[in-house]
């Protein structure tokens, strides 16, 4: 397994297809939801794709909000999922934010992935509410001390 950044059209449009398949597919989140303005390349929102066997397999970016990262939009193929996939992409976007100079992350973490945060050590710092038709919880860390 591997990891990298996109830069061209062709991988942003891998990782595109990878997030129709899992948020508009498998969790019913609606195409107008799921996709956003952010969906492009530029230097405010940086987007990655995970490998397995050479195969894109799951994705995630990290967008910059009020001197904040917002890591958003993770996730794995089903087949591929236990594989520690998601452990790879969110280091790969904690290190796009230390290059940054930020300290400060967030996420919007559906509920019944916040042990997985938890582990990454991000902390619970909402109450449950609804996102996209699925709760979700706002889970926050401090990149300068804990390292995944």
């Amino acid at each position: 397994m591997n990891i990298k950044r996109i830069t061209t059209v062709d991988d942003l449009h891998e990782a595109l297809n990878i997030r129709k398949t899992v948020f508009i597919e498998e969790q019913h989140v609606s195409e107008s939801e799921e996709f956003d303005e952010f969906d492009t390349l530029q230097e405010q929102c940086q987007h990655v794709l995970v490998y397995h066997e050479n195969q894109p397999v799951g994705t995630g970016r990290v967008r910059i909000v009020d001197h904040t990262a917002k890591l958003e939009r993770i996730c794995i193929l089903k087949p591929y999922r236990k594989y520690g996939l998601g452990k790879v992409i969110v280091s790969g976007l904690e290190e796009i934010i230390k290059e940054k100079g930020l300290t400060a992350c967030k996420l919007h973490g559906q509920t019944q992935a916040a042990g997985f945060y938890q582990k990454l050590g991000y902390q619970i710092s909402s109450q449950a509410f609804m996102e996209d038709g699925i709760p979700h919880v706002l889970m926050t860390k401090d990149i300068s001390r804990n390292i995944t």
